[in-house]
């Protein structure tokens, strides 16, 4: 037996590799940088976790949220491993220098992109033998991706300050631009790509336009309330989020709301309790999914245009961990495309904007914070020029992207075949419930509320674990 199935036994308790994973492992002890693009229920966390049992120094893992590093500390600690630490903004000041003075006897150690800018934090970190870095949801890096955030792009800067040891890029969504900025930021030497099919056979995609609210309003609730569970409505505002949870509750449905504005503990207890099976639906906006290991959703339902389709893809890819059958459904008026548009610029600023920042003191101008933050990094690399065409291009690109997927979901078209194409997959097999514009027998995908759901079991710990690690 090799070193690496010994591992994946006595640490992990599996007896074989899926697919993809001992290639990647391989070359991660052998020194090589990584990309590595599998689907959501692939086994990520597995290949950052086992060469650490082959290898001296310590991991630094770098996430994107603060409630996806709790879960994955929590995650290893239930494995037995104890010299795991989270290194975040979450932590209380006295926290925070406890886990600085005890730094280097940490075998793995999560932190966030703003933590990397932290000079006491980065002093440490210079003396220590770090093993490898990874960036996980690594799709964040790049400023067409999930979220922009200028920490991600400081990376690039930051790892100049260290003795510059491999790093791994793990996603579950990329398109090839979006691959090559990644690679780009976190200044790749030749890396060794593992790009999986982001095809997930056990999806059927259901595509529905109606006239108006009312009418959607009627879907969605009629949907929820005849039909089992688990599953996600996502939507793009924090109001309908609540609107929606507060409205299913009053018609029986166990369900909770998530958006970024609740408190941490909130949202830490609502992920735990869907997570748990006490929360049957949750209605939440683009800020719920990530890190979410729950085997058996049935639904992912959208009440809107996405404002990507690498959003869409990783909020659609929560669905069927467990392999069994799950739909993603999609409700939309004519208008949710200008929507769309609106809620994926707001956040960006306005040439007036840019031009206010790059001629008065940033304090004195009063931005959105996402807008400052945004600003601010670029003010540092670009002239005001660049900056207004850099968001001119954005815009343009964002525009272009929405209308495409508007488009997508309108044509006669095989969806899932436009949306592989997207991603630079060539369509092979169709799968027997496809999509509405294809095939798809609701009745075979849907069970009715109230018949039992085998999958709605609970499985017992080890089986979880299994789930959440394999």
């Amino acid at each position: 037996m090799d070193k690496l199935t010994e591992v994946l036994q006595q640490k992990f308790g599996h007896t074989s590799f899926r697919d993809g994973q001992k290639e990647i492992l391989e070359q991660i002890i052998a020194g090589k940088d990584v990309m590595a693009v599998l689907p959501t229920g692939m086994g990520k966390s597995l290949l950052y976790q086992l060469p650490a049992y082959l290898l001296e120094g310590t991991v630094l893992i770098v996430s994107p949220l603060l409630s996806l590093m709790q879960d994955q500390v929590e995650q290893l600690k239930m494995l037995g491993e104890k010299r795991v630490v989270a290194i975040n903004s979450f932590l209380a000041y006295e926290q925070r220098e406890q886990a600085f003075r005890q730094l280097s006897s940490y075998k793995f150690i999560f932190t966030s992109p703003e933590m990397l800018q932290n000079e006491g934090f980065n002093t440490l970190l210079s003396t220590m033998r770090i093993a490898y870095i990874v960036a996980d949801e690594a799709h964040c890096i790049s400023q067409w991706g999930f979220d922009f955030r200028p920490d991600y792009l400081r990376i690039s800067t930051w790892l100049q300050t260290l003795h510059r040891p491999n790093v791994l890029a793990l996603t579950a969504t990329a398109t090839k631009e979006v691959v090559n900025d990644i690679k780009t930021t976190l200044r790749m030497k030749e890396p060794f790509e593992y790009i999986h099919s982001i095809d997930r056979p056990t999806i059927a995609f259901e595509v529905r336009e109606v006239e108006d609210q009312q009418e959607k309003l009627a879907w969605l609730f009629g949907r929820i309330t005849t039909t089992n569970g688990p599953g996600i409505l996502y939507t793009q505002s924090r109001k309908k989020a609540q609107f929606y949870a507060e409205q299913l509750r009053n018609k029986g449905i166990s369900v909770a709301y998530y958006h970024a504005k609740m408190d941490q503990e909130d949202r830490i207890l609502v992920q735990q309790q869907f997570q748990r099976g006490e929360l049957e639906w949750i209605c939440a906006t683009n800020a719920f999914g990530m890190g979410i290991h729950k085997h058996n959703i049935r639904q992912i339902i959208h009440d809107h245009i996405p404002t990507s389709i690498a959003n869409y893809m990783q909020e659609v890819g929560r669905a069927a961990r467990d392999g069994g059958h799950s739909i993603a459904s999609l409700i939309y008026t004519n208008s949710d495309v200008e929507q769309a548009f609106f809620v994926s610029m707001q956040d960006f600023p306005e040439e007036a904007d840019i031009r206010l920042v790059f001629q008065t003191e940033q304090q004195q101008v009063q931005l959105p914070e996402t807008t400052s933050r945004i600003l601010t990094y670029w003010k540092e690399v670009l002239s005001e020029q660049q900056t207004i065409q850099l968001f001119t291009d954005i815009k343009q690109k964002k525009w272009l992207e929405i209308q495409r997927l508007h488009t997508l979901f309108r044509n006669e078209k095989c969806v899932r075949e436009q949306l592989l194409n997207y991603f630079g997959e060539t369509f092979i097999e169709k799968p027997a419930q496809c999509c509405s514009v294809c095939e798809l027998d609701l009745q075979q995908v849907l069970i009715p509320r109230g018949q039992e759901n085998e999958e709605k079991v609970l499985p017992n710990w080890s089986t979880r674990l299994n789930e959440l690690l394999h």
